[in-house]
């Protein structure tokens, strides 16, 4: 569950982890031009980028209470076991689809507690780390589970390297390339999922890659009234609009939830964020 933070008194807007893939879809899905290439093999990559969180679907389904918000369990305030779990549930719903989804899944989710495999700068949260942390409590049960990701990407890497159709997409600069975009865009959308547009200020994205070879540092830029500068601009034509579905949730205490959160959630109203992007 994605929940936005909120100017005090305001309702906060929250979004499932399905509306944040549908989301980095999106961005996917506009992304290349004459300095950028578009994702390739296409499908593949698009499908990935758009489902790498759907290891969640059921943890939002029964979404848990914050008490010390009032609101809907976010990143990194639910339970640690959930957590850990939808990291081996998202690769398994990936690889359903095909090997290749499966794989970029698998190193998604071990990079979440490894830095993102040192190809991102960006932070969920203010003076916060760049990885997941790994809890005490859970330290056996998190590292068994990362070393399990480890494995299923050995398999599948050789079970991809074995087929002539597929072997090109394993070698190592395109699996970093798509790996590295993959990462762009659930961060770009984490920007806008988690930070209220009050909050948002210019932030910086390395390893954006223009293709195989050559990366490139892409600074995203507020200019007001929902409109964003990107230098260099990544996507097709010189400006993008883009739309976030969720709804909008004021704190509640344990006695105002009627059926559990997942239930008053999906009572209300759903909205969407609309977000548009510019050549600066």
């Amino acid at each position: 569950m994605m929940v936005q933070n909120a100017p005090d008194g305001a309702p906060h807007f929250v979004s499932t982890m399905i509306e944040h893939n549908d989301l980095c879809e999106q961005f996917a899905r506009a992304f290349g031009n004459e300095i950028f290439d578009r994702p390739e093999p296409y499908d593949e990559t698009v499908y990935i980028i758009g489902h790498h969180d759907r290891g969640w679907d059921e943890a939002d389904e029964k979404s848990a209470l914050d008490p010390g918000t009032g609101l809907p369990a976010g990143l990194g305030g639910g339970p640690i076991d959930v957590a850990v779990a939808t990291s081996s549930k998202s690769p398994d719903f990936n690889e359903r689809r095909h090997l290749y989804c499966g794989l970029l899944s698998s190193m998604h989710s071990w990079g979440l507690y490894n830095e993102r495999y040192g190809y991102s700068e960006f932070k969920v949260r203010a003076g916060g780390g760049l990885s997941v942390p790994i809890f005490e409590s859970y330290a056996t049960e998190t590292r068994a589970m990362l070393d399990a990701e480890l494995a299923r990407q050995e398999r599948l890497k050789a079970a991809l390297a074995a087929d002539p159709a597929t072997a090109p997409w394993v070698t190592e600069k395109c699996l970093t390339r798509n790996y590295k975009l993959l990462q762009f865009f659930d961060t770009l959308a984490l920007y806008f999922n988690i930070r209220h547009e009050s909050e948002r200020g210019v932030e910086v994205y390395v390893h954006v890659p223009k293709n195989e070879d050559e990366d490139a540092t892409v600074t995203l830029t507020p200019k007001g009234d929902g409109v964003y500068h990107l230098d260099p601009f990544p996507f097709a034509g010189d400006r993008l609009e883009v739309a976030c579905g969720g709804r909008y949730v004021s704190p509640v205490s344990d006695e105002d939830i009627p059926d559990g959160m997942g239930a008053m959630l999906r009572a209300l109203p759903t909205d969407a964020q609309t977000h548009i992007f510019v050549a600066a």
